[in-house]
């Protein structure tokens, strides 16, 4: 009987090693809400924002760039974008202090996000020797085309802080605005100013275009909402309500059910199959070496009867010839 609780033992511990009971994919990360296709757990969401969202152990998420790891504060599904802080651009709450230590922010395009062209950024105390500062005509806002790369001096907002409007002419800071077109732009632009913020013009949808925007800081990163046929079926409550996820090694899409997996949907049985241990799925799931181990084990029990010495996985007869 002791060589029979060795063997379990041995078999519990191989089974121990690809037996897993995996999180379920987290719809919240403080009071932000995380859905399809962005996810703070691997294997949920679409593998195109893979580990860009990290939600910490306060419950602050923050968005990962080449850059930087930023605060996120606000997600739109419906509009897809996120809005982002950085902790070292300039604010209302200190405006006299233009000398934070800015860094310049960037992003990886390849995750499918982008700068929103709804964001403008304000620099203060540019060095004039080095940066083209000059009002831009008023015709600019319609063919900006036809204007140069200057640093605009009597820009909306510069004459209108969100917050404190009147911050600029009270501490007799130099404001102007400028859109830089890449990551290099902005750190050029950095090195001859004190500092500089991030605006987005944010929708609020009670008047008509274009009254229905208004000013607020941050800097806003629009991405793409990948909707696909199988996505859909996963996500249909009639079809067993799955939520989309992906294989963590392989990438490939799953449908992450709450007594399962499926490669379609979740009432779909022929469809479901067992991921391995590495995919976020809610579920127990075993590997091939799993089923090695119990098929041992029901070997073991028909031959316990017999006279066999057992070690740990090995068989041998005591009146073996060599």
């Amino acid at each position: 009987m002791a060589f029979f609780f060795l063997f379990l033992l041995c078999i519990t511990t191989t089974i121990n090693k690809v037996y897993s009971q995996s999180a379920v994919c987290r719809t919240y990360c403080g009071d932000i809400p995380i859905h399809y296709p962005l996810s703070i757990d691997d294997g949920c969401g679409s593998p195109y924002y893979r580990n860009m969202l990290l939600c910490s152990n306060s419950s602050i998420l923050h968005f990962r760039t080449p850059s930087g790891s930023y605060p996120v504060s606000y997600i739109d599904y419906t509009e897809p974008h996120l809005v982002i802080t950085n902790p070292f651009m300039w604010s209302c709450a200190n405006p006299t202090d233009t000398s934070f230590a800015a860094t310049p922010f960037s992003l990886d395009t390849s995750k499918r996000f982008s700068l929103s062209t709804r964001n403008e950024y304000l620099f203060f105390n540019c060095d004039k020797d080095s940066v083209l500062i000059e009002p831009k005509p008023a015709y600019c806002d319609r063919f900006p085309d036809r204007c140069g790369s200057s640093c605009d001096s009597s820009g909306y907002l510069c004459r209108n802080l969100p917050s404190c409007p009147n911050a600029i002419l009270e501490n007799n800071i130099s404001c102007c605005t400028y859109y830089p077109k890449a990551s290099e732009s902005l750190r050029l632009m950095l090195k001859h100013c004190e500092s500089y913020t991030g605006v987005y013009w944010k929708t609020i949808g009670t008047t008509v275009p274009p009254y229905d925007q208004v000013p607020e800081y941050g800097i806003r990163v629009d991405f793409e909402i990948p909707v696909t046929t199988r996505c859909l079926e996963c996500e249909d409550k009639r079809k067993g309500g799955g939520v989309c996820g992906f294989d963590t090694e392989s990438r490939d899409f799953v449908c992450l059910c709450q007594d399962g997996n499926a490669t379609t949907f979740c009432s779909d049985a022929k469809s479901r199959h067992r991921t391995s241990s590495t995919v976020i799925a809610g579920t127990v799931v075993f590997s091939v070496a799993g089923a090695v181990g119990i098929g041992a084990l029901v070997w073991f029990v028909r031959k316990i009867k017999s006279n066999k010495v057992v070690s740990c996985g090995v068989q041998t007869n005591e009146n073996r010839y060599f």
